[in-house]
């Protein structure tokens, strides 16, 4: 078993001040992976401290360093790829083929969208031609805390240390501790890219513990969250004594819209994007609305396509999905299957306990439920797992209507060849990204929703501009 005690402080690999052991299980065995050490307030502090320490002189680095060195990063970051897909398949069970082509090269993907982002973006630049001698400055928010959820792990933790780091901030990253040993390596590599010291500190520790210790501290300037609902309201009232800035990326709960005109794979497309990460996305299409006409055809194709979605560990090669991260999760996913069939939704594909052949390990049969109605648990709650709730709709107003009626507001799916109705109903629903046809977002895009799904936007130059204060000079002497 591995041992991750340490921590990254201030540029070293130092012992915890207030530590505890914490076994990380693989999700596919439910044996213990690795030990890392819990860290308490102590621990924290001695980051946040680091950190605000290094802040000056970095955020007075001219930004084109900055850039340079998420360049670098990026560099080694890509070196260490196999081993940290290797990571992140042990700890939270994504399959090894999906971490290696999904799960890490998301990393990538963000970092070299940042520095491409930031070559064109003016830190200092005139109000305007009306105000010669007035200028707005972007400068770094100051210290932020960085709190990442296991399910996609150097997804997000990219998506906040890229941002901050070219924006000028410094930062405690707080990896879940459930997949910790991946942002480890990951801590590894900003050291071997040479950022100053204290400009980048990671401390492992639950939410209760160094979780609450960030965001309610004094000196951290920002918290970026990403994980469930409930935690980020914890969060957002525990930072609202210090009036820091609170930016979080949280649950969802998407409506898949699909039309009686939609292109043959619309249905196929929805359940595998479903079943992706073993249903663990927050922008999962887990709600399947498909108007009347070509509802009970599309109730069969689901059900032959869930039929073919496979089961296995995570460290074995292929297509399958692994296990889900932990048995919490898997106990709430058992708890929500049967709630849906006690309500009544008609259970179509997979169901309650393991898949056949799994005596261990937190593996979920692949389900699909049929004539869901909104107002059951299975439509209203995260699952968190792969459970697709189908439900069928006439007009397209009635579609509207019940993929808005949420408390969630991340990502929604429209699959129609009508133009103008693709054009109509991205403005009409209620979310902070629309994915129409099948066409993901392009490079750069932003990543964030509205309502209980958080606030704030990820990638891009809207996940710099998160980490940046705007300041409004007048009477700027030229020089």
């Amino acid at each position: 078993m591995q041992e991750h005690r340490n921590f990254y402080i201030n540029g070293q690999w130092v012992a915890p001040l207030d530590g505890k052991d914490h076994h990380v299980i693989d999700p596919s065995t439910e044996e213990p992976t690795a030990v890392i050490s819990l860290g308490g307030q102590a621990d924290a502090d001695a980051a946040v401290a680091a950190a605000k320490a290094a802040l000056p002189g970095w955020m007075a680095t001219d930004p084109s360093e900055r850039i340079a060195l998420v360049e670098k990063l990026l560099e080694i970051y890509s070196a260490k790829a196999g081993e940290m897909a290797t990571a992140t398949s042990a700890e939270m069970g994504a399959p090894i083929d999906m971490a290696n082509t999904q799960q890490v090269p998301a990393g990538s993907w963000h970092l070299k969208n940042f520095t491409k982002a930031a070559k064109d973006f003016q830190f200092d630049r005139p109000l305007g031609d009306h105000a010669p001698n007035d200028r707005i400055i972007y400068e770094a928010v100051g210290v932020a805390a960085l709190i990442t959820p296991w399910n996609w792990p150097q997804n997000q933790i990219t998506l906040k240390v890229g941002a901050a780091a070219i924006a000028g901030c410094t930062m405690v990253l707080k990896p879940s501790e459930e997949s910790p040993v991946n942002a480890m390596i990951f801590a590894q590599a900003m050291d071997e890219a040479g950022f100053p010291p204290g400009v980048f500190n990671l401390v492992n520790g639950d939410g209760a513990g160094v979780g609450t210790a960030l965001s309610g501290h004094k000196d951290v300037d920002m918290v970026s969250f990403t994980g469930s609902s409930r935690a980020g309201t914890l969060i957002s009232k525990n930072a609202a004594d210090t009036l820091k800035r609170v930016h979080l990326e949280l649950g969802g709960k998407g409506a898949n819209v699909i039309f009686e005109d939609a292109d043959e794979k619309a249905v196929k497309r929805g359940v595998l994007h479903m079943m992706n990460n073993t249903g663990q996305s927050c922008n999962a299409p887990s709600r399947m609305l498909v108007q009347r006409g070509k509802y009970d055809a599309a109730v069969e194709e689901a059900v032959a396509v869930a039929a073919k979605v496979s089961v296995g560990p995570a460290n074995e090669e292929g297509r399958h999905i692994g296990p889900v991260v932990n048995e919490a999760q898997w106990n709430k996913i058992q708890g929500l299957i049967e709630k849906g069939i006690s309500e009544g939704a008609r259970l179509v594909a997979g169901g309650p306990g393991r898949p056949e052949g799994f005596n261990k390990g937190f593996y979920v049969r692949p389900t699909i439920f049929a004539d869901v109605t909104n107002d059951m648990t299975i439509a209203r709650e995260e699952i968190f797992g792969p459970v697709l709730s189908i439900m069928p709709f006439d007009t397209e107003e009635e579609a509207t209507e019940i993929a808005n009626d949420t408390v969630y507001g991340l990502t929604n799916y429209v699959q129609t060849q009508d133009p103008a109705r693709l054009n109509r109903m991205a403005r009409n629903l209620r979310s902070g990204m629309v994915e129409m046809n099948g066409t993901s977002r392009a490079a750069g895009s932003p990543f964030g929703g509205m309502k209980q799904s958080g606030n704030g936007r990820e990638g891009g130059l809207w996940g710099i501009e998160d980490f940046l204060e705007v300041k409004a000079v007048s009477g700027w002497a030229a020089e």
